[in-house]
């Protein structure tokens, strides 16, 4: 029998993710901001980064350049840096 495998994307430093920020109260929607990755735990499933944006929901609790841990549950979006450049 085989066995089945989760495939779980590889994320490089420089690479960009938008990971979605959750409110803690359910008044406030989340918030989904781009993250810049620094390293990866594949064991723990956790990614180390600077957020890459300005927070607006809840601007006390994050700012911009902040080093986050991040749970590979929270990314919705992965992209390489070539991929923001304009032509």
């Amino acid at each position: 029998m085989a066995l089945l495998r989760c495939i779980v994307p590889e994320y490089q430093a420089g690479d960009y993710v938008k990971v979605e920020f959750v409110a803690e109260n359910e008044v406030l929607p989340s918030e989904w901001m781009w993250v810049r990755v620094h390293r990866c735990d594949e064991e723990h499933k956790l990614l180390f980064g600077t957020l890459d944006n300005e927070p607006i929901v809840k601007p006390e609790d994050l700012e911009l350049g902040q080093e986050l841990a991040i749970s590979y549950s929270q990314i919705r979006e992965h992209r390489k840096p070539w991929e923001f450049r304009q032509n």
